[in-house]
């Protein structure tokens, strides 16, 4: 545990706690309400959520891959998966998270800095991660920003030989246009000043910006990679990446792209909400575990709120 302890932290700076193992008898609360879930884990950045972060966890005959925790922009780790990391671990999966590209580790802010830096963070945790469960790889969930930044790192840092599935939730691949204000920025001629304020406080938003250079680079020459899974859940109500179909790849063998509302009409997640969307979890779950799929729910599911229930 020693060993363990100064692994992680030396890679992520990440606090380790007895959270329950992935074999726990009990099972954890996943609860679906976001705004909830930003008010308890704004303050408390570096506390893992339930079900997430126990060193002792090995993976299981079922489930031999880890699956790491990738938050999005403006988020840290406890904001992003008090939802998804408790059930995960409820599935029999080893959870691990952490937080990248802030100011600090302990910043309650995360993921403003440059996706480059970011990319690099997420190898080196991966590489923890690995050393500590004997894994021969990893799956990613990633949220936003999250769902997009490992893909530099499967193309460009060596993850393609560390990665088996990355499920993205509303993910930035084709960049955002920010409810149309950057096309708007565009046509007025105030992008460069909107893009010069950005790029000391939050360098990631620029490069999620739709059109910027380092997306262009990132996608040139195809976004994915093969031997990697890829699967897209997103939602027609995104107001942060819209629009909401530039969260997709581009067909192929190993991409499932997924809108929420074709499953379920009732369904009005927006942006934050996703990553707490008993649908969209669903989804996850079975992108993560093709072979044993579980029903998706359909019930009414507020923006931000969640589920009425």
């Amino acid at each position: 545990m020693a060993a363990l302890g100064a692994s992680v932290a030396s890679a992520a700076c990440l606090t380790l706690t007895g959270a329950q193992s992935a074999s726990a008898a009990t099972a954890l609360p996943v609860p679906h309400n976001a705004a909830a879930a930003l008010v308890q884990g704004f303050l408390a950045p570096t506390t893992p959520p339930p079900g997430a972060n126990d060193g002792s966890c090995r993976p299981s005959a079922a489930h031999p891959y880890p699956v790491v925790l990738v938050n999005g922009t403006l988020e840290n780790m406890n904001v992003n998966w008090q939802g998804a990391a408790p059930l995960l671990a409820n599935n029999g999966y080893c959870v691990f998270t952490f937080n990248y590209g802030g100011t600090s580790p302990d910043a309650p802010v995360q993921s403003t800095g440059p996706i480059e830096d970011s990319a690099a963070e997420l190898a080196s945790f991966v590489t923890s991660v690995l050393n500590i469960t004997g894994a021969t790889k990893v799956d990613l969930v990633g949220h936003s920003q999250g769902g997009m930044m490992p893909r530099y790192y499967i193309k460009n840092l060596g993850g393609a030989a560390k990665v088996d599935k990355l499920v993205g939730l509303s993910p930035s691949n084709n960049g955002t246009t920010l409810d149309e204000l950057t096309t708007l920025g565009t046509l007025f001629g105030v992008l460069v000043p909107v893009n010069q304020f950005l790029s000391g406080p939050c360098e990631a938003c620029v490069e999620q910006e739709a059109g910027s250079s380092f997306l262009t680079a990132l996608n040139a020459g195809g976004e994915t990679v093969p031997g990697v899974q890829y699967t897209v859940i997103t939602t027609s109500k995104d107001e942060v990446v819209t629009p909401y179909t530039s969260a997709y790849l581009p067909a192929a063998p190993n991409v499932t792209n997924i809108l929420v509302q074709n499953q379920c009409a009732l369904d009005n997640t927006d942006h934050t909400e996703i990553a707490y969307d008993p649908i969209a979890l669903a989804d996850m779950l079975n992108a993560l575990d093709p072979a044993h799929p579980q029903p998706v729910p359909c019930e009414i599911v507020n923006p931000f709120t969640g589920p009425l229930s």
